[in-house]
């Protein structure tokens, strides 16, 4: 009998983006809160009797590349623990790419959570955490499944409670036809790199309200279509802002809120309170 899943993996939006420093080796440090949305990829998994990793594209109209994170999450979780079984993984693709909202990133975290459990290899979340981490910096966070407040280079990871839980809301979330190179971002001279460093008390006073995001200037002088996201949002009486490192904008919106764009990817999502798929993995 086959053995297979079917699973989402959910996208998610920066509500802010500091930049509060800089690191010796170079790195970023940031303080930023990330939320779940209900913006998702579909993963399909199932289990091979040899070890090989296949992936295919169930509904993309553009090729993905077949070494994509999926496929390396596979791999990775195989080294780390001599699994022998393999898998074929079809990825039904909707996350928009280079949009700052870590669909790369979920993806393999879904696919660590799903074939943890497909090959029953039983790791706690701790060591698909540490498995994660080398595929990418916003990977823990989507295996830890909640909402959180994530500060140091991303792998300080605090999950929002009491004050700082946030509230059920709408967004509307704009995609730009460009996207963006984050390296280039990063390696700009004019980004600001030492924001004051804000408190969780701080951002529960007003968490659709509260900071900025530091990378959206240098961002729109890389891509003039992130601002004319923001002003057109702006024009229907939205404050929005980028998320991530872009090129997606967003803006929070009330339940009746219609509004109709031809010129970007749009969508209107609900954040999400916690991984569909967060009781797969045991703490």
């Amino acid at each position: 009998m086959r053995t297979l899943y079917d699973v989402p993996a959910p996208a998610k939006l920066n509500l802010f983006l500091h930049i509060t420093g800089r690191r010796s080796d170079g790195y970023h440090l940031l303080q930023s809160v990330f939320m779940l949305i209900d913006w998702q990829d579909q993963l399909h998994f199932e289990r091979t009797a040899s070890p090989t990793i296949s992936r295919s594209d169930l509904a993309s109209t553009t090729a993905l590349p077949t070494d994509d994170l999926c496929v390396r999450a596979a791999r990775a979780l195989q080294a780390a623990t001599g699994c022998t079984q393999g898998a074929h993984i079809g990825l039904e693709k909707s996350i928009p790419a280079q949009a700052g909202m870590g669909g790369g990133s979920s993806n393999a975290a879904t696919t660590l959570l799903a074939l943890n459990r497909l090959w029953q290899l039983h790791l706690p979340r701790a060591d698909l955490e540490r498995i994660g981490l080398t595929l990418g910096a916003d990977v823990p966070f989507f295996l830890r499944g909640r909402n959180a407040w994530v500060e140091g280079v991303g792998e300080q990871i605090t999950p929002l409670t009491g004050a700082a839980t946030l509230p059920p809301a709408r967004f509307i979330v704009l995609k730009p036809q460009a996207g963006l190179d984050t390296g280039k971002i990063f390696s700009n001279p004019s980004l600001q790199r030492a924001t004051k460093l804000a408190t969780i008390a701080g951002f529960a006073a007003d968490h659709y309200g509260f900071g900025h995001n530091d990378l959206q200037p240098v961002a729109s002088s890389l891509c003039p279509e992130i601002q004319s996201a923001i002003a057109f949002l702006g024009q229907q009486g939205f404050a929005a802002k980028m998320t991530g490192s872009g090129s997606a904008v967003f803006a929070k919106i009330e339940q009746t809120t219609c509004i109709a764009s031809t010129a970007w990817q749009s969508k209107v999502c609900e954040n999400l309170q916690k991984h569909p798929l967060l009781e797969w993995a045991q703490d």
